[in-house]
């Protein structure tokens, strides 16, 4: 039976959420917030998913957001609960991922009286979204026209930003009342918000000196536009294309493996390989070696594409184009195909380089002992292209730069790089996706994030390849702890552990397999992923082996 909330103010955003098509909602359990559990569980018109661990639950919520790139609903009780939202809400902001953070709260009168389960919760996450509203109490003089534009700036502003914004809701005592009459349909006009770009003649200017032109390719949906206009600029118009996995564009014209390239750089070679003009599109790039040569080769010109953010990551830009970068190269096209062709040496440079080291890498990898880096060696042989992959932060995302993992979609959680929430962000986006979904995780961040397979709704069809090299093999790799002392190195560093998942899968009833060998990973993953009734865990044990050593002789066989 469809029931609804005596709350007016509840009813209200309902109605509203209606208004603007969002359909999901996240609700982690708690008496405050009963009256939006009531209204959005039992009237039936939202799918509601019941997350238990807020921190879980905003990254669950991220991960559907980041697939269906619609705004996400979460809803929790008061005090301690909305701050365990802050690790998502970060994240979301600085990839761009549009949540709606609904959190219940005491009256406004009870802030710093000690009443149970209140902190000062409005404006809590001020510096990281991109607005905070509170919503007036039903009783208040005209709470309901109030609450009715309130409420249409926090959706509006949600999908224009493509980002967090939050919603603090104040409900007094009772919470659990029904609803004898509910409100008539609100009347909202929406406007669709344009991003747009009038290339400007110094802009054709400047493309027309550069010699050598550059593109770097970010964090970025997947989009074939995208992909077929970078690839008419590589291929007719001889611009470098660096790119990521997380860029999620490939071709055979493009450089996709950054490290690989650029590792050893001196600086006699800025003089050949720096860019007259940069460009560079979408968000985070994972590569530090190529922010580290771009900051010191210091381009004449930097052109950013994206709607939301035109960072100075470079310390080099020179122009802001504040729309998508396919609004922006499909026009542009058309303006230079008739400039004279690039001179074509500088694409040249570039791909005598890849050569080289493309080379390089197939005979080191033809030689390598069984270690992380050949665990990312088979595993990009071997995930099904129909497969979604997300990884993990931090090792995992990095040694899949690595090798090709081009024929998937690839995502991670970039926007602020962390650990947490690896796990529930995968879990989020595979509970919204028709394709199935594979995470590639290290050991810390998965036990970092247990409480994501904390989740009913998990999909059977979903896959978890935890690398278990039992410890945060990172702090091996990068330089500054190994100067540390070893007791400080293990324990307060990498944390050194003999932790397995075996009886976490269980406990949440995955299937299981644990490998420790070549031959044994090569022959389970024929069968890891074919359907089967309940998802799985493959746990690959590396801690014995010298990781670390394999990866440093890596670029150092580079040279």
């Amino acid at each position: 039976m469809k029931r609804s909330t005596s709350k007016i103010s509840v009813q209200l955003l309902s109605q509203v959420a209606k208004e603007f098509r969002i359909a999901d909602i996240v609700i982690s359990p708690g008496s405050r917030n009963a009256p939006l559990s009531i209204h959005f569980v039992e009237s039936g018109e939202f799918s509601s998913y019941s997350v238990i661990d807020e921190r879980s639950a905003g990254f669950v919520a991220l991960g559907m957001a980041k697939k269906t790139q619609l705004p996400v609903m979460l809803s929790c009780t008061s005090g301690s609960a909305t701050a365990n939202y802050y690790p998502a809400i970060t994240e979301a902001f600085y990839h761009n991922i549009p949540l709606l953070i609904l959190t219940a709260d005491r009256p406004v009168t009870f802030v710093d009286i000690f009443d149970g389960q209140t902190i000062r919760q409005k404006d809590i996450f001020k510096n990281h979204v991109y607005g905070g509203f509170e919503l007036l109490e039903d009783s208040q003089e005209l709470a309901q026209e109030k609450n009715l534009e309130i409420l249409k700036k926090t959706f509006s502003l949600c999908i224009k930003k493509q980002g967090p914004v939050h919603l603090n809701i104040p409900l007094s005592e009772p919470l659990y009342q029904y609803a004898t009459l509910t409100l008539p349909k609100p009347r909202i006009s929406k406007q669709k918000d344009h991003f747009s770009y009038l290339i400007a003649p110094k802009d054709l200017e400047e493309w027309k000196k550069a010699k050598r032109i550059l593109i770097l390719v970010g964090s970025q949906k997947p989009s074939k536009n995208l992909n077929k206009y970078l690839r008419n600029l590589s291929i007719k118009h001889k611009v470098v294309v660096l790119s990521e996995n997380i860029s999620n564009v490939y071709d055979r014209s493009f450089f996709s493996h950054i490290d690989r390239y650029i590792f050893g750089f001196r600086e006699e070679d800025y003089l050949f390989y720096t860019p007259d003009l940069l460009i560079t599109i979408g968000q985070n790039i994972i590569s530090k070696k190529v922010k580290d040569f771009l900051r010191k080769s210091n381009p004449k010109n930097h052109w950013h594409l994206d709607p939301y953010w035109q960072p100075n990551t470079y310390f080099c830009l020179t122009k802001k184009i504040e729309t998508k970068a396919e609004d922006f190269l499909s026009p542009f096209l058309k303006k230079i195909e008739s400039l004279p062709e690039k001179p074509k040496a500088y694409y040249s440079l570039w791909e005598k380089l890849k050569k080289i080291k493309d080379e390089k890498h197939e005979k080191y990898t033809q030689q390598v002992p069984f270690s992380d880096f050949m665990v990312f060696d088979i595993l990009s042989g071997n995930i099904p292209s129909h497969y979604t992959i997300h990884f993990s932060n931090s090792s995992s995302i990095r040694y899949a730069q690595l090798f090709d993992f081009n024929k998937n979609e690839v995502y991670c959680n970039r926007g602020t790089s962390g650990i947490e929430g690896c796990t529930s962000t995968a879990v989020g986006f595979a509970i919204k996706s028709k394709n199935p979904v594979v995470l590639v995780t290290g050991d810390i961040s998965f036990f970092y994030d247990l409480n994501g397979l904390w989740n009913p709704y998990i999909p059977s069809s979903f896959r978890l390849i935890l690398i278990n090299n039992q410890e945060g093999s990172i702090f091996r790799i990068i330089p500054g702890p190994d100067k540390t002392e070893p007791k400080t190195l293990e324990n307060f560093i990498a944390t050194r552990h003999e932790k397995t998942a075996q009886h976490i899968a269980k406990h949440f009833d995955f299937d299981y397999c644990i490998v420790k060998e070549k031959k044994s990973l090569e022959k389970y993953l024929k069968h890891f992923f074919t359907p089967h009734q309940k998802p799985k865990i493959l746990e690959i044990s590396t801690g014995h082996l010298p990781n670390a050593k394999v990866l440093k002789d890596y670029f150092s066989f580079l040279g």
